[in-house]
């Protein structure tokens, strides 16, 4: 038998690795963001095409490369960061795997440029695809440039499922947001398609929350500072007012890395408890100093999952810092009782003490004891003692109907009636059947007789159907219509949340919204499609933008159903309304007609029947 295990081609292993660790253009931008910032560099430019198809190019003032190190930098493994497996628990930079570059080496068309410090002369590299065509000497500035041409060439099923330039633009500028979040004293510049998304200067923490999220956000921000033995935590916390429904601004950095923690997220969350709507998150943005040795950063190929050692004491410190700035800034109150000038703790005395009522025991009764047909005791009570006896002498009888068999038990409910609704799959209104007079259960359900039976309607489903396809009419160029608004409304979005919007403002146009560019990422929503009367516009449109970015990879296929299906959950009526005559025989009069009256666009049961004849075994 000949031999059938083979050792793979550096090249396919790179690609296999390229996988994992280079998931779109975003993970290239972080990649090389986080080298840049452990080779010292404090200005740092990236500039992208096509959302980073076509081209992303990192250009940083760091330490630089010699040409020998330019050339191992893109071999597998190959890492400045460590030396030997004890580094990894006193890890001071982002990176230290040496997979990165090999990664994008691998699926890629790469440039680069580089000139270590107090060299003369720095080198030229070309790399197609792992393969090394060419290095020369080049004059350059200090540092790295890198140009990263045709991501995913040689991959053509990844780059197949990349979503929209605009989704994919929203996703490089989050992974952007993080680096550039921690490291606010470097300064960066963002270009896409020869406009500058973000100019960021170097300055404090909240100078830079602030340049990135707006300036609307200065005065939401309450400081956060805590240092003990275990962990130092300085940041920022939102006020409970600007808690938000969608898209928060929670992160976490520990040691200048961007952090998922579920764990400390709670603690945080907790602590808004009764101070926010339960549907709400709070905004927060807190940096983490721990000893590197009590952390594990190196459980996931994104680094983004860290293992802490004292997880439950860092929990509780959280949780003591947060609900000590809230009181600190009379978002909650607090009161001191440690302090020496702390308020006395006032005593009460009731005006009339009244004495409780004395109870008398009867320490013989016993409520086991039985009495014989003269109302007399039947037991000793001399004796002293008790006996079981008496109360486990009809115990044959007491257990006597649990004797059954399974099956004896099942027989006792083959008999009950079938009463449970029935789902009908024909039409429920067939030819001109008249809508009969419509009882409101509940302010929830609608119920009505039909030729089978008793009709019971859900309000809000119904509803939403009836929106959804009437808004994809419109979509569709039926009866497009559009309700101005007396006093435009203002949307400010971040850059990660305008890419997004830039793209479905057509899309948002052809379902009834009027908008209009302000300056900077602000947007003027000068009129609404009919029907979202008391719904907020302003967290209707982010519903919007979160949904479309979680979309698949045929977005551009799917937005009208996703835009249309948020606007008909928020317009519809919702559950706890009451509705008159008028308003029941339109809802159900509108709903007999759709083309799909069983199910909402999500799945979700709109009506059920319970037929004549299920309604007479109830009796």
């Amino acid at each position: 038998m000949s031999d059938v295990i083979k050792l793979l081609p550096d090249s396919v292993a790179n690609q296999i690795a390229a996988g994992e660790v280079i998931q779109r253009p975003a993970s290239v931008i972080k990649e090389l963001l986080e080298n840049a910032i452990d080779a010292q560099a404090t200005n740092i430019q990236i500039i992208l095409k096509d959302a980073g198809r076509t081209l992303i190019q990192v250009i940083d003032n760091g330490v630089g490369m010699s040409d020998t190190d330019a050339r191992l930098a893109f071999e597998r493994h190959s890492t400045s960061k460590i030396r030997n497996a004890e580094d990894l628990f006193s890890l001071q930079t982002m990176g230290f795997r040496g997979e990165a570059l090999a990664s994008i080496a691998a699926i890629s068309h790469i440039e680069l440029r580089t000139c270590a410090r107090g060299s003369q002369l720095g080198t030229k590299l070309v790399i197609n695809a792992s393969h090394c065509e060419s290095q020369e000497p080049d004059v350059c500035p200090v540092g790295c440039n890198f140009m990263i041409k045709d991501l995913f060439f040689n991959v053509p099923a990844r780059r197949k499922f990349l979503k929209s330039n605009q989704v994919e633009l929203s996703n490089i500028i989050k992974e952007f947001e993080k680096v550039a979040l921690v490291n606010y004293n470097v300064s960066f510049t963002l270009t896409h398609n020869g406009n500058v998304l973000y100019n960021l200067t170097p300055g404090s923490f909240k100078q830079r929350i602030v340049a990135i999220f707006g300036q609307n956000l200065d005065q939401q921000l309450i400081p956060l500072s805590i240092d003990t033995t275990l962990v130092k935590i300085t940041g920022f916390i939102g006020t409970p007012e600007k808690a938000r429904k969608r898209s928060a601004m929670q992160y976490f950095f520990v040691n200048g890395r961007y952090m998922r923690h579920p764990y400390f997220h709670k603690a945080v969350f907790s602590c808004y408890n009764e101070l926010i709507p339960d549907d709400a998150q709070p905004n927060y943005f807190l940096i983490f100093d721990v000893d590197p040795e009590s952390i594990d950063v190196n459980i996931h190929p994104t680094k983004t999952e860290i293992k802490f050692e004292n997880e439950m004491p860092i929990w509780q410190i959280i949780s003591a810092a947060v609900k000590e700035t809230l009181g600190r800034f009379s978002v909650v109150p607090s009161i001191d009782f440690d302090k020496e000038d702390a308020p006395e703790i006032p005593s009460f005395t009731l005006p009339h003490t009244k004495t409780p009522p004395a109870i008398n025991v009867d320490k013989e009764y016993n409520p086991f004891k039985q009495s014989d047909a003269d109302g007399k005791d039947s037991r000793n009570r001399s004796a002293g003692s008790y006996s079981y006896s008496d109360v486990t002498s009809n115990w044959e009888e007491l257990y006597k109907n649990f004797e059954k068999s399974k099956q004896d038990s099942l027989n006792d409910f083959s008999d009950l009636p079938d009463i449970m609704p029935t789902t009908v799959d024909t039409p429920i209104f067939e030819g001109g059947e008249e809508i009969q007079a419509i009882l409101q259960l509940n302010n929830r359900y609608l119920l009505t007789l039909i030729n089978e039976g008793l009709l019971i309607l859900d309000q809000h489903r119904a509803h939403v159907e009836v929106l959804y396809e009437r808004l994809l009419q419109q979509v569709d160029g039926m009866n497009v219509v559009s309700q101005r608004v007396l006093f435009p409304e203002i949307i400010h979005l971040t850059a990660a949340q305008n890419a997004v919007f830039e793209e479905i403002e057509n899309d948002l146009e052809k379902v009834g919204f009027g908008l209009s560019r302000l300056s900077g990422d602000d947007w003027s929503i000068n009129s609404v499609p009919p029907g979202l009367d008391n719904v907020d516009i302003i967290e209707l449109l982010n519903e919007v933008i979160v949904s479309v970015t979680s979309g698949g990879a045929s977005i551009k296929d799917k937005i009208f159903e996703k835009i249309a299906m948020t606007i008909a959950t928020r317009a519809a009526v919702p559950y706890g309304r009451q509705l008159n005559d008028e308003e029941k025989k339109a809802l159900v009069g509108d709903w007999k007609n759709l083309k799909n009256s069983k199910y909402t666009p999500d799945g979700k049961t709109i009506a059920n029947v319970m037929t004549f004849d299920q309604l007479s075994k109830m009796f």
